[in-house]
């Protein structure tokens, strides 16, 4: 039997206020994608992310979600987070286990070890005791990335990732990310703003633009 989509929009239409934003798109993701979302700045891919995250509300159409056992890991724009946030790398990427423990229940020995592991991965030992104040671009990214992968979540959606980020620390980002995808099966949205870079990793991209959503293939925008 074919798995159901991780995510289905049917006509569905997002505004703010009396400015529509997203117009009656349809949308489905099926279970395992990678899936980057495309389109200029302002043309409305992030509230794409948060209508499907339900983050935000939409005025029609249906928003259908099989997230599987756990709510997916959302990775924001490291902008959104205060510099000054006075928790250490360690406990931000421990933050990736409340949907198993609540906020209250301390990690046993195994998910500790499996956040250790995963920092390992990410190169963020060296800087458990860190602030997050105190981390490079990259590495904040890399933390926020690392706080999703500890997670159960199959389904990882991620606001820009590598934004702000110089060319090294962009291409361990989509490293990391691509491995997450074809090691570990997770099925991961994006937003992303280089097509060279999305058509070497997808074959399929989501292009949002004056209000409309629809998959293309890769090899159709990219030379």
């Amino acid at each position: 039997m074919t798995a159901s989509p991780v995510i289905q929009c049917r006509g569905v239409t997002v505004a703010y206020g009396r400015d529509v934003v997203l117009d009656r798109f349809d949308l489905t993701v099926p279970r395992g994608a990678l899936l980057p979302i495309i389109g200029p700045n302002g043309s409305g891919k992030t509230t794409l992310l948060k209508t499907c995250l339900g983050l935000i509300p939409h005025q029609g159409g249906q928003v259908i979600c099989d997230f599987g056992d756990y709510p997916p890991a959302y990775v924001p724009q490291q902008k959104q987070l205060d510099p000054i946030f006075p928790v250490s790398v360690r406990d931000i990427v421990g933050m990736g286990l409340y949907a198993e423990n609540g906020f209250w229940r301390q990690p046993n020995h195994t998910q500790q070890a499996r956040v250790a592991q995963i920092m390992a991965r990410f190169g963020l030992t060296p800087h458990n005791e860190k602030h997050f104040g105190e981390l490079s671009g990259g590495l904040r990214q890399k933390t926020l990335l690392a706080r999703a992968a500890v997670s159960r979540a199959d389904v990882l959606i991620m606001d820009e990732p590598t934004a702000g980020l110089d060319m090294a620390s962009e291409a361990e980002m989509l490293s990391l990310i691509h491995s997450l995808h074809t090691q570990e099966r997770k099925t991961i949205l994006w937003v992303h703003h280089r097509l060279d870079q999305c058509a070497g990793m997808a074959q399929d991209l989501c292009l949002v633009e004056q209000g409309k959503v629809a998959l293309v293939k890769a090899a159709e925008v990219v030379p």
